[in-house]
């Protein structure tokens, strides 16, 4: 398990569909060894702190394996690391992998995985195209974030040491599958509904569709 790119960026303002946006989704390797933060890494920032950022979404992971079935998806896109608005491009680990609540350590920093990402319309911007969120969530390639335990440094090639798994073992892959499927496990969504390392909106949300 590596980390085989690091990715930062400041909000900008592009022009979308005729209206100013502010975004911090446009992302560029670097080659020097950062800091990670509580709420993000040295360089980096989100746009929108309403629903971006934050101690439960500090830092976005996306797996390098999917880059080869994004190039399948969108031939005529160039897909440089960073494209998807990740913090770390990572091998060795996908959302089926990765349980909520999982902890790792990388560098010097302490991790714990929180929850899929759900992209907003953002994610369209950066690939100049309005229908990616739907092709995002539909292929269930989402990513993860990970909460800072213990701020410390990363750099490229470091490797991604799992320290502890959750003992509920419910992957990152099956909170995404619970939130876009009509149909879903009663026992998984009420387990999901007490999961204490999702964070409390997805625990309320799951908490609703159970009771339902």
């Amino acid at each position: 398990m590596k980390l085989i790119s690091v990715n930062v960026g400041l909000p900008r303002e592009v022009n979308w569909k005729g209206r100013t946006v502010s975004t911090g989704i446009f992302k560029q390797p670097i080659s020097d060894r950062v800091m990670v933060r509580s709420l993000n890494l040295d360089g980096d920032g989100q746009a929108d702190l309403t629903v971006h950022g934050g101690l439960d979404k500090a830092v976005y992971v996306y797996p390098f394996e999917h880059y080869d079935y994004w190039r399948g998806e969108l031939p005529q896109t160039e897909l440089p690391l960073g494209i998807f608005g990740e913090n770390f491009t990572t091998t060795g680990l996908t959302e089926a992998d990765v349980n909520i609540g999982d902890r790792f350590r990388i560098g010097t920093v302490k991790l714990m995985v929180t929850q899929p990402r759900l992209p907003c319309y953002k994610l369209g911007i950066r690939f100049g195209r309005p229908d990616m969120v739907k092709r995002f969530m539909a292929s269930g390639r989402t990513g993860f974030y990970f909460r800072v335990l213990q701020e410390g440094e990363v750099g490229v090639g470091d490797t991604l040491e799992l320290v502890s798994r959750d003992e509920n073992e419910i992957a990152v892959a099956d909170i995404t599958q619970l939130y876009t499927h009509d149909r879903a496990d009663p026992a998984l969504l009420d387990r999901a509904a007490r999961l204490v390392a999702l964070p409390e909106s997805w625990r309320d949300y799951f908490h609703q569709q159970s009771h339902r």
